[in-house]
């Protein structure tokens, strides 16, 4: 085949293995590929070999993987190969977002009206509160576990009168009757969830030969990144797609497994093998991330799991230096160890904080290490915090303001109208919204409505009337006078701060997520006073009418102030990266900690009594290979739990990991005694260069 150019360079930038997988498009194709081994390139450099090597159009292709990130980064790679109109149409994006382009291409057929919600985690747990306990305290742990329960559900593909009638015991059972309850309520708000993006288009590919035709038609090519993280409704996503053409290329790695908590399931890659028997294994086992002792340690670690495919990863990159281990007292001086070596060490190697990244399994784990940074004044980035804007109070009170400038945002209209509790439940609701459906209305506008008391009891008449009429004369005093003053007095008015001390399970928790509220209020207040100079066509245009539309202006700064204070965090400053090891997966660092290698810890000792420790261990080993030229491991001979100093075992990984590769600091039986005294001198000469 006579190549382009451009296809023939990126090509042979490639190793072999990498090129074997670019090149195989006849059939089905799972790239294999370990840690560090460019599996993105080849991924990328598919897509634009099939539209300029094999003249497909890009729009009969879909990429996909499962975070906005990695499909940004991909969709920036591939936008770099195919020039003009070469990449017009192309899909890149994340399974969920491929679900919800199919949920609005196909709404007639799947019984949905145009302007659908989606409900987020919390939305959902709100509808699940009400439906579980209409008027009683819920407890936050059966809600969780039926949220967790019916997400479970979803993923395997099970529909509400299958959990009823599979359930084994009372628990499934009462779980399952909220299951069918949930579904019809968000049916009825014209809402989806989460888990509803992917189960949806599969049951509707499934059961619909004609829309299964139309996206077969649609989509000719799929590549699927991170396969070993599909669950089962993902994968049958998959499968319905391709399932004629066979013509697809997954990419995964089964060592890097780690999500089977979530739903992931590692046996897809078994299933694949055995629903396409002409699938093509391609290994990809160079790695160009880490130092040869890195890599045999994370080798002979991963060896002690089962495998269907067994691979073997290799480094051109040299031996490097040996993986230290070092033992602390305590979990204190543990912590005090690790930032005090990140300090000695940036001025001594001259390298940046961002060089160095601190993982752990648990959160808490961060506490103390955060507190030694602050001593020492070293700058770091704490991964997973919550964002502002997905805080619960932030969102009420953005719901609030949707809907004072939007009446018709049923989304938010269905976030407040029982917050504070108003006495208006799930049931009113849903009666509401049928109504609403058979009107073509809005939910608000269906509670003006007379013909609305055919269809409800007086009381909830009045009570969702009460609550109109409350959000009407808010906004009748926000277009004839101070718009933020007028939304104070509303917060003040329903006594928000009285409904979060209510459900608070401390008055200081309260406190504070109301001071957030008035936080986000003053920064409305200030969005709203930008300089005539600052402001956009659009903008000015807006301040020429009414202060309402000012306000509108403003929220939307606000949420595009979130999203890219979001995207910022993302940026590659300098700072020392903390954070656990799932969220590390994807990332990698020259230099790596690996907190609290201990029995019940790494392994966790949940994982120890539900007897998963496969899975710890490919966690462990996604933390060893986030490493580029060191490593070092880190545990504590005792650590606190419920206040008590505990004694703790070293982690079994330890054993499972090639000696020769390891050297020991703290442990007398292990250490060398010669090395002991060079590391005392090192020490004290990093502090004549700290003091000099």
């Amino acid at each position: 085949m006579n190549l382009p150019v451009t296809i023939q360079q990126r090509l042979a930038g490639l190793n072999p293995r990498q090129q074997e997988a670019v090149r195989y498009i006849d059939g089905p194709c799972l790239v294999l590929a370990g840690a560090g081994s460019g599996k993105t390139s080849v991924i990328t450099t598919k897509i634009a070999y099939l539209v300029q090597a094999c003249g497909m159009s890009a729009r009969r292709i879909a990429a996909v993987t499962f975070t906005n990130k990695a499909a940004r980064e991909m969709k920036e790679r591939v936008g770099s190969m195919l020039k003009g109109k070469e990449g017009h149409g192309l899909t890149v994006s994340t399974f969920h977002t491929l679900g919800l382009n199919i949920i609005r291409r196909e709404l007639k057929a799947l019984g949905y009206k145009p302007g659908f919600s989606l409900f987020d985690p919390e939305d959902a747990k709100a509808l699940l509160r009400d439906l579980m306990h209409k008027d009683a305290q819920v407890d936050a742990d059966q809600i969780n576990a039926v949220q967790q329960r019916i997400s479970a559900w979803k993923n395997d593909l099970v529909l509400p009168g299958q959990a009823l009638s599979h359930a084994a015991d009372e628990d499934e059972l009462f779980a399952a009757r909220v299951f069918e309850a949930y579904g019809r309520h968000l049916k009825a708000y014209n809402a989806v969830d989460f888990d509803d993006l992917i189960l949806l288009p599969v049951v509707l590919l499934r059961d619909d030969p004609e829309a299964l035709a139309r996206w077969r038609k649609r989509i000719h090519y799929m590549l699927v990144d991170e396969y070993q993280d599909t669950n089962v409704s993902q994968y049958q996503l998959v499968k319905l797609l391709m399932g004629e053409r066979q013509t697809f290329t997954v990419v995964g790695d089964d060592d890097q497994s780690i999500y089977a908590w979530r739903g992931a399931r590692p046996e897809n890659l078994v299933t694949l093998g055995e629903d396409f028997p002409r699938l093509q294994v391609v290994k990809l086992e160079q790695n160009y991330r880490s130092t040869g002792t890195i890599l045999r340690a994370a080798n002979t670690l991963i060896s002690n799991n089962p495998h269907v495919y067994e691979k073997t990863l290799w480094s051109e990159m040299g031996e490097g230096a040996p993986i230290r281990v070092v033992v602390s007292r305590h979990e204190e001086a543990e912590a005090e160890r690790v930032a005090g070596e990140i300090l000695t060490r940036r001025i001594k190697e001259r390298a940046e904080w961002r060089d160095f990244a601190v993982l752990y399994r648990g959160n808490f784990q961060a506490r103390l290490l955060e507190l030694k940074l602050q001593h020492y004044q070293i700058p770091y980035k704490l991964s997973g915090g919550t964002s502002f804007f997905s805080r619960n109070e932030i969102k009420d009170a953005m719901a609030y303001l949707r809907l004072l400038i939007n009446p018709a945002d049923d989304n938010a209209f269905l976030r407040i109208v029982n917050v504070p509790r108003r006495e208006i439940g799930p049931s009113t609701l849903e009666k509401l919204a049928n109504y609403a459906t058979d009107r073509g209305v809005s939910l608000f506008a269906a509670c003006h409505e007379l013909g609305l008391a055919e269809q409800l009891p007086e009381r909830a008449v009045e009570r969702l009337g009460r609550f109109t009429h409350f959000i009407d004369g808010v906004r009748r005093r926000m277009d004839h006078g101070d718009a933020v003053a007028a939304i104070r007095d509303m917060l003040r008015e329903m006594d928000y701060e009285a409904w979060l001390y209510q459900n608070a399970s401390a008055p200081t928790i309260a406190e504070r997520r109301m001071a957030n509220v008035w936080i986000l209020i003053d920064q409305l207040e200030k969005s709203m006073q930008v300089a005539p100079e600052d402001r956009s066509p659009e903008e000015s245009a807006a301040s020429e009418e009414t202060e309402t539309d000012d306000v509108e202006a403003a929220i939307s700064r606000l949420v595009l102030r979130d999203i890219l204070e979001q995207q910022a965090e993302e940026d590659d400053s300098d700072r020392v990266q903390l954070l656990t090891m799932h969220a590390s997966k994807g990332l990698e660092f020259p230099h790596v900690y690996l907190l609290g290698l201990e029995e019940e810890l790494l392994p966790h000792r949940n994982a120890i009594e539900a007897g998963t420790v496969e899975e710890e261990r490919r966690l462990a080993y996604v933390g060893i290979t986030r490493a580029r030229r060191t490593l070092t491991l880190t545990l504590a001979r005792q650590r606190k739990a419920y206040g008590e100093l505990m004694d703790c075992a070293p982690s079994r990984f330890l054993d499972e990991l090639p000696a020769e590769s390891l050297e020991w600091e703290g442990r007398a039986d292990k250490e060398d005694p010669e090395k002991k005294q060079a590391r005392g001198q090192d020490a004290i000469a990093g502090l004549r260069s700290l003091l000099g």
